[in-house]
């Protein structure tokens, strides 16, 4: 099967404009308390090759979440964009933000142990505790959740 061809996506007044190639049409869901308050709910996220292509990059926020990650967003309305490796070695983009964000099939939820009880996804996912996620970003170069 081959990689998918690079898509467009932009936040919600169109400031920021960008074009990601998901590594897989799939998107992952993250339930870490960060990406929870940062988004407003689950985190639904694309894994995308690093280099992501930014139209205009004057209107792009970064907020260092971590020591090792930051987050993107438009600084005129505020949209979450993406979370990366502050190393440049992933980067996994809001699915929502895509142009077409209805071609992702729901793969993997991520930081399971810290859902919270009031919602649930009713398709059946592969689950990962925090503890799994962080061992498989500290695994060989190249691997990821």
């Amino acid at each position: 099967m081959s990689e998918p061809a690079p898509l467009s996506g932009r936040c919600l007044c169109g400031a920021v404009r960008f074009r990601a190639r998901p590594r897989r049409l799939e998107m992952d869901v993250c339930h870490c308390g960060l990406c929870r308050r940062w988004s407003g709910g689950a985190l639904m996220a694309v894994e995308c090759d690093p280099g992501l292509a930014v139209e205009d990059e004057g209107q792009l926020g970064l907020y260092a979440s971590s020591d090792h990650g930051e987050r993107g967003f438009c600084r005129a309305c505020g949209t979450s964009l993406f979370w990366r490796m502050r190393d440049g070695s992933f980067l996994a983009v809001c699915a929502q933000a895509f142009d077409a964000p209805d071609r992702f099939v729901l793969a993997t939820e991520i930081f399971i142990d810290d859902k919270p009880a009031n919602y649930a996804f009713a398709n059946d996912t592969h689950k990962m505790t925090g503890a799994e996620v962080v061992a498989a970003f500290a695994g060989p170069p190249g691997s990821s959740p």
